[in-house]
């Protein structure tokens, strides 16, 4: 019988003390844009999907952020965070 199987948990993936700060990053930016201040909460947003993204680029395995492959994840955080800095200015420039 082979012992070794796949992970099934979490608990060898990612810090959950970093997972809880962009967590509240999140959160800031949330309310931020249920206050008005849009442009505050999409930096917010944008920067914590950037770092993120980088983060996981840099530190490659030792990344304290895990979801996917390195590739994946840098993709997606990097790519987010210029989407949505992207996206907000150009609504900006329509108004």
């Amino acid at each position: 019988m082979n012992n070794k199987r796949p992970y099934v948990s979490e608990s060898h993936e990612g810090k959950p003390i970093f997972e809880w700060i962009v967590l509240f990053a999140v959160l800031g930016g949330a309310v931020l844009a249920g206050l008005g201040h849009t442009m505050a909460a999409t930096a917010i947003f944008a920067a914590t999907a950037i770092v993120t993204g980088l983060i996981r680029l840099l530190l490659k395995d030792r990344s304290p952020w895990k979801i996917r492959s390195v590739g994946f994840d840098t993709f997606i955080g990097v790519g987010l965070g210029i989407g949505l800095l992207v996206v907000y200015f150009s609504i900006q420039i329509l108004i």
